[in-house]
């Protein structure tokens, strides 16, 4: 049982009659203090109405004199006197205001607000004109019945004159004393109201506060009491809590109502939140906060009973390409059948124990534990690869996609989670370094691979502000004449500290972060504004300059727009821009390649497919994409003398092409046999150290103007 005075009734009761006795001693004391206030109140607020009138005389009257100050400088420079009049007549309209004085710097009057103003020109010789007239900032001077406010008017740092506003005194001391006579009568009206109100009210509160205290107890105390118990319960977890059922249709009533609805909520919110927590919203497989404590725990089992684990990291190839050109739903689809296909190869190779999450994106984990650990993690891994690679169905088109796994196993390549997950992450790293679609095994060497690549895309980015990056040529030839018909822009990296790094290591780099869609503009327009400055030749014909474009520029759809503003700002002729594409560029999506490079072709230029012969299965594949010209891959070129199935292969590209009216560039050649085949079997131009090695644009200039 509560003690006398703990309860909130009990409290409220002592409050309420404590409150009682301060409220009838404080009437007591202002009924007998009354009188004497009234008094000392009419005595104390003439002294304060005095202050306030002459406080807000002085106040107003700097702050009209600094005003006009402000607003006479124009007027007064400009020496115009309707203006200076129109503020001086406003100004001096106003309340209290005696006068308003405007003089020139040696204290001549130039406007006093009358429209005559009979004193023009003339030296102002009032008492106070001597101080104002000297004024450098806000003077005030002040006579029994004037208060004088002088303020310079500033041009700059010039004094070109000055102005007085002066204050009626005597008019505010008549206005003081009427609000000291209305104020004595407003007391003693309210002085009489106030009595009889206090007494009313004294009574009306006893009345009152015996009713609230009987009323508090019968109707707030007991149904509070319940909510608090309730309240106890549900921080305990007991999410239902008993209540005792309310008919009471006040808002207690409803209140004891609503908290037992309230309790239901929480106790369904609490599952879809453990649900959710735990859950991927899109797969419904486990999510990452529920695999990473899982996999805390696993590794706490294995490490008591000295067992193996293997850890899956699989990343869908190319998946950003989806979204970019189908958009977020289809990748929502896609994902959606990666995750069943994941789940039905765990299913039937991961074992019983076996742990599948999509940690984010298009990455999925897979958590194994049973029987020899390496080789099931290798079988699963060989299923995945083999399932994953087969083409999905999203909206109506096949879509091959991939996946790259890296494999990782406690406790030969970690000993704790965050360490295994990292390792599993660099193996799938790798397994895309090695061509997507595949997986690799964690090593330690696989750590400094890392690091190195880190540090290269590090250095790479800024790398063209810094200079590092430079453009060199390689000419094309044309093979009935051997005449330089244009030249192809390569890219060339030269380190401070590192030298020269090879284009084959940092393009690599800069496709897989997403820096070549930085550096692929910048070498584009660098190569228009090169090539926009050569000599014609001396057939009259324009060199034409060969870009390559990464698949990333093709994919993201800009470049239709970004080739176009290239012609535009360097006045290049777009026949003179060529852009080669890989194959793999336009592989397993050819509508989608069709549509981009019919822009391009809308721009002027021609595009050719580069590396040829290594992505497409077929050659019919030319009739679906528009290209202008194919480059036979020099791995071709380099065996053609010697192997009879490269010539032959060779032969057919190059008979197939001109019969699609496609041009046939073969590069890559380093002997004067392959010229004379290729020559011989119609290929149109060519390209290869045997013809020129790549050169500067100085001595493409001098080639063109020598007529190498």
């Amino acid at each position: 049982m509560r003690p006398l005075g703990s309860g909130m009734q009990s409290r409220f009761v002592l409050a309420m009659g404590g409150a009682m006795v301060v409220v009838v001693a404080i009437v007591a004391v202002v009924l007998g203090r009354q009188a004497a206030m009234q008094e000392e109140v009419k005595h104390l607020s003439g002294s304060v109405i005095h202050e306030l009138f002459d406080r807000s005389v002085r106040s107003r009257g700097e702050a009209l004199a600094r005003e006009l100050s402000d607003a006479l400088a124009n007027p007064l420079y400009y020496n115009d006197l309707a203006q200076v009049g129109a503020l001086v007549r406003n100004t001096s309209r106003q309340q209290v205001v005696r006068y308003v004085l405007v003089f020139d710097e040696d204290g001549k009057l130039i406007h006093d607000g009358s429209a005559e103003v009979v004193d023009f020109g003339r030296p102002m010789e009032d008492p106070l004109a001597a101080g104002a007239v000297g004024a450098r900032k806000l003077v005030v001077q002040q006579s029994p019945k004037v208060l004088d406010n002088a303020m310079p008017i500033m041009i700059g740092n010039q004094r070109i004159g000055g102005v007085r506003v002066g204050m009626a005194l005597d008019d505010v001391q008549a206005m003081e004393q009427r609000a000291n006579l209305t104020l004595g009568e407003r007391l003693q009206q309210v002085g009489k109201r106030h009595l009889g109100w206090l007494l009313l009210m004294l009574g009306l509160l006893l009345a009152i506060g015996a009713g609230v205290i009987v009323y508090v107890q019968r109707t707030l105390v007991g149904p509070i009491r319940g909510l608090a118990a309730a309240a106890r319960q549900i921080e305990a977890g007991d999410y239902r809590p008993q209540l005792s059922n309310s008919n009471r249709q006040d808002e207690v009533g409803e209140l004891v109502r609503a908290f037992g609805r309230m309790s239901e909520a929480i106790a369904r919110h609490d599952r879809e939140v453990r649900h959710m927590a735990y859950t991927d919203a899109l797969t419904g497989l486990t999510n990452r906060l529920a695999f990473r404590e899982a996999l805390d725990h696993r590794l706490m089992a294995a490490r008591a009973s000295n067992h193996r684990l293997g850890l899956l990291f699989a990343d869908m190839d190319d998946f950003k390409r989806v979204n970019d050109t189908l958009g977020h739903e289809a990748g929502d689809e896609a994902l959606l059948q990666f995750a069943q296909r994941i789940s039905a190869a765990v299913a039937q190779a991961g074992g019983d124990e076996a742990l599948l999450a999509r940690f984010g994106g298009d990455e999925f984990v897979i958590l194994i534990g049973d029987g020899d650990v390496a080789a099931s993690a290798r079988q699963l891994a060989e299923l995945l690869v083999r399932e994953l690679s087969k083409p999905l169905v999203v909206q109506g088109r096949e879509l091959f996609l991939g996946t790259s796994i890296g494999v990782t196993l406690f406790p030969d390549d970690a000993a704790d989670a965050t360490t295994l997950l990292k390792n599993g992450d660099i193996a799938m790293y790798q397994a895309k370094v090695a061509g997507k679609n595949c997986y690799r095994y964690y090593s330690r060497a696989m750590d400094h691979a890392v690091e190195r690549r880190v540090h290269m895309e590090q250095e790479l980015r800024g790398a063209w502000e810094r200079g590092e990056l430079r453009l060199v040529y390689q000419p094309i030839f044309r093979t009935r004449d051997r005449r330089m018909v244009g030249v192809e822009v390569l890219l060339r990296w030269q380190h401070p500290t590192l030298g020269t790094i090879p284009p084959s290591v940092f393009i690599e780099v800069a496709e897989q972060s997403g820096l070549i869609e930085v550096i692929g503009p910048k070498v584009l327009r660098a190569a228009c504004m090169e090539a926009v400055q050569w000599p014609h030749s001396s057939d009259g014909e324009g060199m034409f300059v060969s870009v390559n474009v990464s698949p990333r520029q093709l994919r993201g759809g800009e470049l239709p727009q970004l080739v176009a503003d290239c012609l535009r700002d360097t006045g290049l002729p777009a026949s003179r821009l060529h852009l080669e594409l890989t194959e793999t560029a336009v592989i397993g999506d050819e509508m989608l390649a069709a549509a981009l490079l019919d822009k391009l072709h809308r721009t002027g230029v021609k595009v050719w497919l580069d590396d040829f012969g290594t992505g497409f299965s077929g050659l019919s594949h030319l009739r679906q994409v528009p290209v202008d010209g194919v480059k036979i891959d020099k791995s071709f070129v380099a065996d053609m003398q010697r192997d009879p199935d490269d010539l032959a292969l060779t032969t057919a590209i190059i008979a197939m092409a001109h019969a699609l009216g496609i041009t046939v560039v073969a590069e890559g050649i380093e002997q004067e046999v392959q010229f004379d085949l290729l020559s011989q079997r119609g290929c149109d131009l060519a390209q290869g150290y045997w013809l020129s090695v790549p050169i500067t644009a100085t001595d493409v200039v001098e080639m063109i103007e020598s007529g190498r």
